[in-house]
Protein backbone atom coordinates (compact mmCIF):
# COMPACT_ATOMS: atom_id res chain seq x y z
CA UNK A 1 0.00 0.00 0.00
CA UNK A 2 1.12 3.35 -1.03
CA UNK A 3 0.22 6.48 1.10
CA UNK A 4 0.89 9.76 -1.40
CA UNK A 5 2.77 13.01 -0.55
CA UNK A 6 -0.70 14.51 -0.19
CA UNK A 7 -2.12 12.21 2.41
CA UNK A 8 -3.43 13.50 6.16
CA UNK A 9 -2.42 12.32 9.36
CA UNK A 10 -6.20 10.20 9.07
CA UNK A 11 -5.53 8.30 5.65
CA UNK A 12 -1.87 7.68 6.87
CA UNK A 13 -3.82 5.74 10.09
CA UNK A 14 -6.03 4.14 8.00
CA UNK A 15 -3.52 2.62 5.85
CA UNK A 16 -1.50 1.73 8.61
CA UNK A 17 -4.38 0.12 9.96
CA UNK A 18 -5.55 -2.08 6.82
CA UNK A 19 -1.35 -3.26 6.42
CA UNK A 20 -1.13 -4.42 10.13
CA UNK A 21 -4.79 -6.43 9.92
CA UNK A 22 -3.34 -7.99 6.85
CA UNK A 23 -0.42 -9.12 8.79
CA UNK A 24 -2.43 -10.32 11.98
CA UNK A 25 -4.57 -12.21 9.54
CA UNK A 26 -1.19 -14.28 9.02
CA UNK A 27 -0.56 -14.99 12.28
CA UNK A 28 1.74 -11.46 12.95
CA UNK A 29 0.78 -10.17 16.83
CA UNK A 30 3.68 -7.50 17.34
CA UNK A 31 4.83 -4.78 15.30
CA UNK A 32 8.30 -3.01 15.91
CA UNK A 33 9.45 -0.08 15.81
CA UNK A 34 12.73 2.23 15.85
CA UNK A 35 11.66 4.56 18.03
CA UNK A 36 13.94 5.47 20.62
CA UNK A 37 12.11 8.17 22.96
CA UNK A 38 9.38 10.29 22.52
CA UNK A 39 6.93 8.72 24.56
CA UNK A 40 4.00 10.22 22.91
CA UNK A 41 4.68 8.87 19.69
CA UNK A 42 4.88 5.50 21.33
CA UNK A 43 2.05 5.39 23.19
CA UNK A 44 -0.01 6.56 20.20
CA UNK A 45 1.89 3.14 18.20
CA UNK A 46 0.67 1.14 21.04
CA UNK A 47 -2.84 2.75 21.35
CA UNK A 48 -3.35 2.05 17.42
CA UNK A 49 -1.85 -1.68 17.67
CA UNK A 50 -4.00 -2.52 20.99
CA UNK A 51 -7.42 -1.46 18.99
CA UNK A 52 -5.86 -4.18 16.40
CA UNK A 53 -5.19 -6.96 19.10
CA UNK A 54 -1.50 -6.39 18.60
CA UNK A 55 1.06 -5.32 20.64
CA UNK A 56 4.41 -3.13 20.06
CA UNK A 57 8.19 -3.85 20.21
CA UNK A 58 10.61 -0.97 20.66
CA UNK A 59 14.41 -2.53 20.90
CA UNK A 60 16.17 0.87 20.62
CA UNK A 61 13.73 2.26 23.21
CA UNK A 62 16.09 5.01 24.76
CA UNK A 63 19.41 4.29 23.74
CA UNK A 64 21.94 6.55 23.56
CA UNK A 65 21.37 7.95 19.53
CA UNK A 66 25.15 9.55 19.13
CA UNK A 67 26.02 5.64 20.08
CA UNK A 68 23.20 4.56 17.67
CA UNK A 69 24.48 6.27 15.40
CA UNK A 70 28.20 5.86 15.00
CA UNK A 71 26.92 2.01 14.98
CA UNK A 72 25.15 2.35 12.55
CA UNK A 73 27.85 4.36 9.99
CA UNK A 74 30.79 1.87 11.51
CA UNK A 75 28.62 -1.20 10.28
CA UNK A 76 28.37 -0.08 7.26
CA UNK A 77 24.73 0.95 6.53
CA UNK A 78 24.12 3.82 4.01
CA UNK A 79 20.86 5.82 3.78
CA UNK A 80 19.55 9.05 2.15
CA UNK A 81 18.33 12.09 4.33
CA UNK A 82 14.35 11.78 3.13
CA UNK A 83 12.84 14.97 4.97
CA UNK A 84 13.46 17.58 7.39
CA UNK A 85 12.25 20.59 8.82
CA UNK A 86 13.42 24.51 8.87
CA UNK A 87 15.53 24.72 11.93
CA UNK A 88 17.41 22.16 10.80
CA UNK A 89 17.58 22.64 6.78
CA UNK A 90 18.40 26.76 7.45
CA UNK A 91 21.25 25.57 9.38
CA UNK A 92 23.74 23.84 6.65
CA UNK A 93 23.04 22.81 3.22
CA UNK A 94 23.64 19.28 3.16
CA UNK A 95 24.31 16.32 0.47
CA UNK A 96 21.59 13.87 0.92
CA UNK A 97 23.70 10.82 1.93
CA UNK A 98 23.99 9.80 5.69
CA UNK A 99 27.92 9.40 6.44
CA UNK A 100 30.01 10.23 8.96
CA UNK A 101 30.62 13.73 7.73
CA UNK A 102 26.68 14.31 7.97
CA UNK A 103 26.79 13.19 11.65
CA UNK A 104 29.99 15.41 12.37
CA UNK A 105 28.39 18.93 10.21
CA UNK A 106 25.04 18.29 12.60
CA UNK A 107 24.45 21.20 14.86
CA UNK A 108 25.35 19.95 18.09
CA UNK A 109 21.16 20.67 19.80
CA UNK A 110 20.04 17.96 16.75
CA UNK A 111 19.50 14.34 17.83
CA UNK A 112 22.24 12.35 15.48
CA UNK A 113 19.33 9.76 14.76
CA UNK A 114 16.68 12.32 13.67
CA UNK A 115 14.18 10.96 16.15
CA UNK A 116 12.99 14.77 17.89
CA UNK A 117 14.00 17.36 14.80
CA UNK A 118 12.85 15.46 12.46
CA UNK A 119 15.14 13.60 10.54
CA UNK A 120 14.26 10.53 8.74
CA UNK A 121 16.31 8.55 6.75
CA UNK A 122 15.39 5.93 4.43
CA UNK A 123 18.30 2.95 4.70
CA UNK A 124 19.16 1.64 1.22
CA UNK A 125 22.11 -0.70 1.93
CA UNK A 126 23.78 -2.23 4.56
CA UNK A 127 24.89 -6.07 6.44
CA UNK A 128 21.38 -7.04 6.55
CA UNK A 129 21.16 -6.36 2.74
CA UNK A 130 21.45 -9.26 0.07
CA UNK A 131 22.53 -6.35 -2.11
CA UNK A 132 22.08 -2.39 -2.22
CA UNK A 133 18.73 -1.01 -3.32
CA UNK A 134 19.15 0.74 -6.47
CA UNK A 135 17.84 4.39 -5.49
CA UNK A 136 17.98 7.66 -7.35
CA UNK A 137 17.43 11.46 -4.96
CA UNK A 138 15.00 13.24 -7.09
CA UNK A 139 14.03 16.47 -6.49
CA UNK A 140 14.14 18.60 -3.57
CA UNK A 141 10.10 19.23 -2.23
CA UNK A 142 9.39 21.82 -0.05
CA UNK A 143 6.02 22.00 1.83
CA UNK A 144 4.11 23.38 5.19
CA UNK A 145 4.00 20.65 7.54
CA UNK A 146 0.39 19.58 8.82
CA UNK A 147 -0.35 20.80 12.49
CA UNK A 148 -2.41 18.24 13.84
CA UNK A 149 -1.79 18.74 17.50
CA UNK A 150 -1.86 22.72 18.16
CA UNK A 151 0.53 23.26 21.36
CA UNK A 152 2.00 19.86 21.32
CA UNK A 153 5.89 20.42 22.34
CA UNK A 154 6.49 17.41 20.04
CA UNK A 155 4.03 16.10 16.95
CA UNK A 156 2.46 13.17 18.07
CA UNK A 157 1.29 12.14 14.84
CA UNK A 158 3.57 9.79 12.29
CA UNK A 159 4.43 13.46 10.51
CA UNK A 160 8.09 13.19 9.91
CA UNK A 161 8.60 16.64 10.60
CA UNK A 162 8.19 17.83 14.63
CA UNK A 163 5.78 20.62 15.53
CA UNK A 164 6.95 22.71 18.24
CA UNK A 165 6.10 25.75 20.36
CA UNK A 166 2.36 25.23 18.65
CA UNK A 167 4.00 26.79 15.51
CA UNK A 168 3.53 25.51 11.93
CA UNK A 169 6.99 24.58 10.46
CA UNK A 170 8.08 24.20 6.95
CA UNK A 171 10.77 21.88 5.95
CA UNK A 172 11.54 19.30 2.88
CA UNK A 173 12.40 16.06 1.71
CA UNK A 174 13.61 14.19 -1.37
CA UNK A 175 11.53 12.46 -3.89
CA UNK A 176 13.04 8.90 -3.99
Amino acid sequence: MFVSQRSTNEEYADTMRAILLRYKALGVEHAVYGDIFLEDLRRWREDNLAQLGMTGEFPLWKNDTKQLMAEFVALGFRAVLCCTNDPISARRTWAAKLDANFVADLPPDVDPCGEEWGVPFFVYAGPIFRAPLSIRVGEKVYRPIEQTHPGASVCSTTSWCCIRCGRLLRGFGFAI
